[in-house]
């Protein structure tokens, strides 16, 4: 989108437990009495029935703001898009934000390493079968093939490790200001903590030049709470995910 209209965009986003909760929101929301206009035709960003190649399942819905109260006419003209998806979509999207974290490959963007873009299309249809009776990109991929291709990717990639060993370290980074996360490229994670931030950047400067094969993470805050916030938003939403395409994957290699 154009840059200039990105302050002329406010988002909202709902999470249903199923596909036909979400739908049912959304038929009797657009039966609703207001003076917003949707811009968009009813199907133009259904994801669920039309899944993005990226795996991206959702819908997205734009209406141009409208009252007609003299204390709302400064927003009048404001574009909204509200994202509608299931607990299932949500957490398979947060894991894609958490791979673009942690590794240099943006597989929400196709950028990058494309075994990630991969390995997460493959996880959005295997989510979709198990948990949704659906479909994600695949749909003519059996459920054998879409096992072995993911499970092909994770030897190689060793993301689930990674995910895993992110969520065991969240207590331990939660009890200090400043912690480094050590990523190995075989997935394993090793967590360094420090009292203070000056101490902490400086080994971060050391271990970026002394191992620089690794992913190294400084995460830190003023306090412990926010340091645990500010992990658990890059971080630990993957731990659904993770149970996630856990069940799918014994679900879609047994039935």
């Amino acid at each position: 989108m154009q840059l200039a209209r990105m302050d002329d965009i406010a988002g909202c986003r709902l999470i249903f437990n199923d596909i036909n909760s979400l739908y049912s929101f959304r038929n009797n929301f657009h039966r609703a009495k207001f003076h917003h206009h949707l811009k968009n035709e009813i199907d133009k960003y259904d994801y669920i029935k039309k899944p993005k190649l990226t795996g991206y399942r959702g819908i997205h819905d734009v209406y141009e703001y409208d009252v007609r109260s003299s204390a709302g006419q400064h927003l009048k003209g404001l574009y909204i898009e509200i994202q509608y998806r299931t607990k299932i979509q949500h957490a398979w999207a947060t894991a894609v934000e958490v791979v673009g974290y942690i590794t240099e490959s943006q597989p929400k963007f196709v950028r990058g390493d494309q075994r990630y873009h991969q390995m997460m299309a493959y996880a959005s249809e295997i989510l979709a079968r198990a948990f949704e009776d659906n479909h994600g990109p695949f749909p003519e991929v059996s459920d054998t093939e879409l096992v072995k291709n993911f499970l092909e990717l994770d030897e190689q990639l060793s993301l689930l490790q990674t995910l895993k060993g992110l969520n065991t370290a969240d207590q331990a980074v939660s009890q200090n200001k400043n912690s480094i996360l050590i990523f190995s490229p075989s997935g394993e994670l090793e967590v360094k903590t420090y009292r203070d931030a000056p101490e902490a950047i400086r080994a971060l400067f050391q271990m970026e030049k002394s191992m620089p094969e690794k992913d190294i993470v400084l995460v830190r805050a003023e306090t412990n709470d926010d340091v645990r916030y500010a992990f658990k938003n890059y971080f630990s939403d993957a731990r659904e995910f993770i149970d996630f395409i856990n069940q799918g994957l014994n679900y879609l290699a047994t039935r």
